[in-house]
């Protein structure tokens, strides 16, 4: 985690005035909304799993952006964070996603069905696409916030629920950490694996803790002959 608990509890020896990150320079959505009334009254509350106010908006502090790029400045540790820190949360949210307000309602369709195009790109022109997802896991922190024990735990279910897929979805998993650092790059570049995280958006939020234990990529069987399993 960015912060321990202790660390940030001894923050409140100190008033809100004098731990109010200097903001004045940077270009980001959080620094936009925070106020310094709102970090005192925001500062000493934490969610259940611990995290605190800090933690939200480290990233944002250590990383002014570009006068030209806005950046969002902030990340959740866990699904109480949205509601812990709603009053800097929503805001954000809403400024981020063109007025995104917290009582909309984001639209799904899960149906396979209602699928449109991809049958028609021309090959001329694309040689490949890539669908890229996230999901968190109710019950578990995010990654900013995430211990080790939890990230393993969330990467054995992976691989759990990945083993009972069948037909051109059945794969193999291939833990990050049993790779050699050319094993890595071979996929990097082949487009099947996510680069080492050297983000300074990463780093600052936590996201890269304890590299690259509790990664992996899941790839079809044929995968073997490139990375020599």
């Amino acid at each position: 985690m960015p912060f321990g608990n202790t660390h940030n509890k001894l923050k409140l020896k100190y008033t809100a005035e004098q731990e109010y990150p200097d903001l004045s320079q940077h270009n980001n959505h959080m620094a936009k909304v925070l106020t310094s009334e709102m970090y005192a009254n925001l500062r000493d509350k934490e969610t259940p799993s611990g995290f605190t106010l800090d933690d939200v908006i480290q990233t944002g502090v250590d990383n002014p952006g570009h006068p030209f790029i806005m950046t969002v400045g902030c990340v959740a540790g866990d699904e109480e964070t949205y509601e812990v820190f709603k009053d800097l949360m929503d805001p954000v949210i809403e400024d981020r996603h063109g007025g995104y307000k917290p009582t909309d309602k984001h639209k799904t369709d899960l149906n396979p069905d209602n699928l449109q195009g991809g049958d028609d790109l021309d090959p001329n022109y694309v040689l490949s696409s890539r669908v890229r997802t996230g999901r968190s896991i109710r019950g578990f922190c995010l990654p900013p916030h995430c211990s080790r024990g939890e990230r393993r735990t969330i990467e054995n279910l992976s691989i759990e629920t990945l083993a009972s897929l069948e037909g051109d979805l059945k794969g193999k998993y291939y833990a990050l950490k049993n790779m050699t650092d050319e094993e890595q790059q071979q996929l990097i570049d082949d487009h099947f694996l996510f680069d080492k995280p050297v983000s300074p958006l990463l780093l600052a939020s936590g996201m890269a803790r304890d590299w690259p234990d509790g990664r992996g990529i899941c790839a079809p069987l044929n995968l073997d002959r490139k990375i020599g399993y």
